[in-house]
């Protein structure tokens, strides 16, 4: 429990509680106040039980309101993200956050980074560009003034700060709603060969297929299922889409490059951690999202507790029943609709247990009708979504913290129990043995606020370079 405490677990908040001495104070184990030496904590069941011990409440965790089912502190940050995300034009500047926020400065850069794994500054900065995409296509409005209702500085930090984001200019973006072909820019030293490496782990795989540097994915888009092919060079990724809106498709190949993801922050982390080696030759590389949230919900199942060459397997198979044919012997991945309307046992002769068969389904059925929007998972907090994921049966902190970096982009994840995680921690930092899931925790810390990069740094870091 004091490993946990030490590590600010919030996974461990409300399975017991830590009472001070010194201060006379109780708190969440996640509680971000200066953590006390082992002598001088007590820990509890219950807050009843701290308070029968002469305890009481911290003021910055709240920890009566958290047993309670309450969270105003989370409720307050989420309130405030939401009217940032619905007005960003009306913040002018991070002074504005933490004057609307009745938080000091420090401590609402703490909450961001806790709830939402990113800073005010590029909280407000995607509220931003996603105002000014909104209004890109939606009206004919001038670039300027766009950037300026949405808060942007000037026209030329509207134009960097868009193209950076989204590989291309707010110009070209808007044109999108009549084209079918696209064109994004990828950032300096771009690590091509490993994004090629993610795009072809599957050699059978029937969704998607990598041939030299042109990759064709089927895919389901909001308008149905089509083809997207890309072709890939060292400064930019040509993208063209059989059908369906291009708009759709170049949020989802700026997710599968990993466009938003600050991987020179994290690179300059490793380097003050004396841990430059962790990036040696790879440090742009990034994590590539999948192509939808229920993609990587059925993967984070799929891959529950067998091995990978098994888990492409069923995951082919699943396709091949329950997906949809779009041309050049391409199978798009089933919708939820597809693999709610299945019988569990219908997956059981492709070799899936019975546990894995049910819940695959009974999760479809819950996104069909209506109780779990995934849609709403990618607005939520992070704090927010993984308690909503680690609720649903069937999903465990590995497949949440999965779902939560690779479908939902959040920076500060963690698949706990991950084989690639354990093994590349145990050789980068030259361990006796592989670490269990406390040690894990305890020493993926250190990369807060990009625990979610270093995982990918991880699985990558005992692998041979890519050709």
């Amino acid at each position: 429990m004091y490993d946990r405490f030490l590590a600010g677990d919030a996974s461990c908040n409300g399975r017991f509680f830590t009472g001070v001495r010194t201060t006379g104070i109780y708190c969440l184990p996640a509680c971000p106040a200066k953590k006390a030496r082992r002598e001088n904590v007590d820990f509890f069941p219950t807050c009843e039980a701290a308070r029968a011990a002469g305890f009481r409440a911290c003021l910055k965790c709240h920890p009566d309101d958290f047993a309670a089912g309450a969270d105003p502190v989370l409720e307050s940050i989420e309130t405030l993200v939401a009217e940032i995300r619905s007005a960003p034009g009306r913040f002018r500047d991070l002074k504005a956050v933490v004057r609307r926020s009745g938080f000091g400065a420090t401590r609402v850069f703490e909450l961001f980074r806790l709830h939402y794994h990113a800073t005010p500054a590029e909280l407000l900065t995607r509220a931003r560009l996603a105002s000014a995409r909104s209004r890109l296509v939606s009206s004919s409005t001038g670039l300027a003034a766009i950037a300026a209702d949405a808060g942007f500085e000037s026209l030329s930090v509207f134009h960097e700060q868009f193209r950076r984001h989204q590989g291309l200019t707010p110009a070209v973006y808007r044109g999108l709603t009549s084209a079918s072909k696209l064109k994004l820019t990828l950032p300096a030293g771009y690590p091509l060969p490993y994004l090629r490496r993610a795009l072809g782990r599957d050699p059978q795989s029937v969704s998607e297929r990598l041939v030299g540097n042109t990759y064709t994915a089927a895919v389901q888009l909001r308008t149905g299922p089509t083809r997207i092919t890309l072709t890939l060079s060292p400064k930019t990724i040509s993208a063209r889409v059989s059908s369906g809106s291009t708009l759709e498709a170049q949020a989802m190949v700026a997710g599968l490059v990993g466009l938003e993801q600050d991987a020179a922050g994290f690179a300059r982390l490793a380097r003050r951690l004396g841990l430059a080696r962790l990036t040696a030759r790879r440090t742009g590389l990034r994590l590539s999202q999948t192509p939808t949230v229920f993609d990587g919900l059925l993967w984070a199942v799929i891959g529950q507790q067998v091995n990978l060459a098994f888990a492409f397997t069923l995951r082919r198979r699943l396709i091949e029943l329950a997906g949809t044919p779009v041309g050049e012997g391409l199978i798009a991945p089933p919708t939820p609709g597809a693999v709610a309307a299945l019988d569990p046992e219908a997956l059981r002769p492709l070799q899936f247990s019975r546990q894995k068969a049910a819940v695959i389904v009974n999760l479809a059925r819950l996104i069909v009708g209506g109780g779990l929007e995934l849609d709403e998972l990618s607005r939520m907090s992070a704090t927010r979504a993984e308690r909503t994921l680690l609720a649903l049966h069937g999903l465990g902190p590995w497949s949440v913290n999965y779902i939560m970096m690779r479908s939902l982009g959040f920076a500060d994840c963690v698949p706990y129990g991950d084989a690639g995680v354990t093994s590349g921690l145990h050789a980068l930092l030259r361990l006796e043995e592989r670490p269990d899931v406390a040690a894990t925790k305890r020493l993926m810390t250190v990369f807060s606020p990009f625990r979610s990069l270093a995982t990918a740094q991880l699985w990558q870091y005992q692998k041979p370079l890519p050709t």
